[in-house]
């Protein structure tokens, strides 16, 4: 079991800042945290309002360069997959040899199209993240 420097009432004072600028729905504990951690956290949230949800929309709303905007007005959307390492062994060629500017122009081709999304995958085991 881990352990914490703090008391568990300092432990819940830090936390309280969370729950006052309205960040989280639910809070609690991890590996260390004893129940009177817990406890302390318990006290400390009974007395804050409970965070607001934000309105629901009925629109999908993605941004990059320019306000993309999915609803009912858009029956079909051109997603564009060549710039994912798992998918596409060219790109990822591209992305393990450094050259990003032809990566970039695949990306611009699938634009140029008619993409209206791009599905940009560069996770993968073979990459050097540190780099």
């Amino acid at each position: 079991m881990g352990g914490y420097d703090e008391t568990p009432e300092n432990f819940a004072l830090n936390a309280k800042s969370f729950c006052t600028e309205g960040l989280v729905n639910m809070i609690g504990g991890c590996c260390g945290t004893t129940p009177n951690y817990i406890e302390a956290l318990a006290k400390m949230v009974r007395n804050q309002d409970r965070r607001e949800p934000s309105p629901k929309s009925d629109k999908l709303m993605l941004s990059g360069m320019q306000e993309f905007i999915y609803g009912p007005h858009i029956p079909f959307v051109n997603v564009g997959e060549r710039c994912n390492i798992a998918g596409s062994l060219k790109f990822k060629k591209l992305i393990k040899n450094d050259d990003y500017d032809s990566a970039i122009a695949i990306a611009k081709e699938q634009v140029e199209n008619g993409a209206q999304i791009l599905d940009f995958n560069l996770d993968d085991g073979l990459i050097d993240g540190k780099k």
